[in-house]
């Protein structure tokens, strides 16, 4: 018999024997059954635990094919997140509000997942506005991986003066006088950003340990039950992985991890992998925390940052010559492995590597090319012939604009081609590259994928490159277990299946568009368990300490998350427009109802239609 049982849903299997049931059954982590409510209730006797779905949508839990959540976790409760706010006004606020809470010496830290465009006012923060918000505390705004923000507190915390050299591939800008005005630009290397950004001062290792397991529950908020991990800069093993370790071991990982190997140090990355080749193996670990092989950088040298605002970087010369090398040792030694390639031109030349060291030592288990925006149809070809796969994230949903402006609208329809890939039956894995330019919100990259618009609205694409509900929700799950090895055991609900799903809070398959990127999970479950639950499953979600440090923007702020569940509710839908019938701005924090601006008197007692009318967009623009 089962150990609990979901029914009364419409619960999207992926599996081609059963895709919709009403029920399912769980036993010991794994799916025993699904099907129709009668069928799956015979499975359940007096010790089995029944869930009413009430009519809700299930699907398979979401898998982020590429992400840093190891990395991101330790940095979760310091980072202000912009992510689904509407005005520029509205984040200047939440960054005033953060630095009278943030005690000397720590810093204000907004790190990636927003765009300029999503905002009402469709601009930037000046410096002025930012130093005016935070006079005394230190700021820094990460900007894609084009560009910091600093205020003067940070400068001073950094020491950037006068006479600081820029580094190699960054610029540090300087007024008329030649003083840093606090903005630093990728031009084209992100080494400014991330050296720069790495200089702020760190959480003590229990805080750290809270504010992964705070970034985890967010994860689980959103409908993700697995990521892969593509490592990162600073992030050594095993040194650095303590932190997750602990958190396995005491049985609170409540998402799946396969991690990556990011080689750490220019020129020395072959005795990197020679020295964690004779450390673990692929694999090792278990279905919760296990290691996948290496990457995403294998070398430095063939480094490709996909900063749309400056033109398209050419890996140095020596890149091959140490490139080769290291992707012997690991063909020889069996190890997957992953390389970040946003440009055809980068990816051809890694392919040629990767054929020469096929013809010595054929390749015997997968490889990855990550991000891939503009690739061939010819290496596309490549790629299958030598049994690799391409990972996919919803990084043209912040940056799409930038592209076009660039290399223009035609270019930007097939950027990336994911219909291409999936036409020519290519693995395809889809995620997000969080946290440090796209949102970790897999909703925004579904949005993206079928509907091909920006955060802006800018449509990108025709529908040659536009992917169905079921296709995209596909590579979130099915496709991306392939990139960890795990197809057999993740992806889709079948009997004997991991038991990871999440009930949504609307039925994807079915809302308006414009309504994909306010679902989140009401309810997931990782191996058959309980690890988030909200309305009327809040009593069944376990608990979870406050964050900690005390002034952590986790306690004072709504998560990405929650705002998009206060988007979505019914208050929020009948407010979609913003002032007129011609605005396009919408708020789903304060409510935006253009009605009340327009036809009644301003509703002063009335908070949320009040700031709806004049406190938001309308007021903004």
């Amino acid at each position: 018999m089962s150990d609990s049982v979901l029914y009364n849903g419409r619960i999207t299997t992926l599996d081609p024997e059963r895709p919709e049931t009403s029920a399912i059954a769980i036993k010991d982590g794994l799916v025993l059954a699904s099907g129709d409510d009668a069928e799956i209730m015979r499975l359940a006797d007096a010790g089995t635990a029944r869930i009413d779905l009430k009519g809700r949508r299930v699907i398979p839990g979401l898998n982020d094919s590429h992400t840093h959540l190891i990395r991101g976790g330790l940095n979760y409760n310091m980072e202000l997140r912009w992510e689904g706010v509407p005005s520029l006004a509205d984040c200047l606020r939440m960054l005033k509000e953060q630095a009278e809470r943030t005690p000397a010496p720590q810093w204000v830290r907004v790190v990636g997942g927003w765009s300029e465009f999503q905002f009402a006012e469709r601009r930037m923060p000046t410096l002025e506005e930012i130093n005016a918000a935070a006079p005394d505390t230190p700021v820094f705004i990460l900007h894609l991986y084009g560009r910091a923000l600093l205020n003067r507190a940070a400068l001073v915390a950094l020491g950037i003066g006068k006479d600081t050299p820029n580094p190699p591939g960054g610029t540090i800008e300087r007024d008329a006088q030649g003083n840093p005005t606090g903005l630093l630009l990728a031009t084209p290397s992100a080494f400014i950003l991330y050296s720069t950004l790495a200089q702020g001062p760190h959480l003590p290792v229990e805080d750290q340990i809270n504010s992964t397991r705070h970034y985890m529950r967010e994860m689980n908020r959103l409908g993700i039950t697995s990521v892969i991990d593509a490592g990162g800069g600073g992030q050594n093993f095993p040194d650095d992985y303590e932190v997750i370790q602990r958190l396995h071991d005491d049985g609170h990982l409540t998402v799946r991890i396969a991690y990556n190997l990011f080689a750490q140090k220019p020129g020395e990355e072959l005795s990197d992998y020679e020295r964690w080749i004779a450390m673990t193996e692929p694999g090792a670990g278990d279905g919760l925390l296990r290691m996948n092989g290496a990457g995403e950088n294998l070398t430095w040298s063939a480094a490709d940052f996909e900063n749309f605002l400056e033109p398209r970087p050419d890996p140095a010369p020596v890149m091959e010559s140490e490139l080769e090398p290291i992707v012997e040792l690991l063909a020889t030694n069996k190890w997957p492995f992953r390389i970040h390639a946003t440009y055809d031109e980068t990816i051809d030349r890694f392919l040629t590597v990767f054929e020469r060291v096929n013809g010595r030592q054929p390749f015997e288990t997968r490889f990855i090319i990550d991000h891939a925006e503009t690739i061939s149809s010819r290496n596309i070809e490549r790629i299958k012939a030598l049994g690799g796969g391409i990972a996919v994230q919803h990084r043209m949903a912040f940056q799409g604009e930038y592209f076009v402006a660039r290399y223009g609208a035609e270019a930007a329809r097939q950027t990336p081609p994911v219909a291409k890939m999936l036409e020519m039956d290519v693995p395809v894995g889809a995620g997000t590259d969080a946290t440090r330019v796209s949102s970790y919100d897999p909703w925004v990259a579904l949005h993206w994928l079928t509907t091909g618009q920006t955060l802006g609205g800018l449509s990108l694409y025709g529908n040659e490159n536009i992917l169905d509900r079921e296709t995209a929700l596909r590579i979130w799950t099915q496709g991306s277990a392939w990139f960890s090895g795990e197809q057999e055991v993740k992806g889709t609900l079948a009997p004997g299946m991991y038991a990871d799903l999440a009930v949504l809070s609307a039925d994807y398959l079915s809302v308006p568009a414009e309504e994909i990127r306010q679902i989140n999970a009401v309810l997931t479950l990782v191996g058959g368990e309980v690890v988030y639950g909200e309305g009327d499953y809040g009593e069944l979600s376990p608990p979870l300490p406050p964050a900690s440090p005390s002034w952590s923007p986790v306690n004072a702020e709504p998560s990405p998350a929650m705002r998009a569940a206060t988007a979505g509710d019914a208050g929020a839908n009948q407010v979609a427009r913003a002032c007129h019938d011609s605005c396009g701005n919408h708020c789903g924090i304060h409510g935006h109802d253009h009605g009340i601006a327009w036809n009644n008197p301003i509703p002063v007692r009335d908070l949320k239609a009040f700031w709806g009318a004049l406190g938001c967009s309308c007021f903004a623009v």
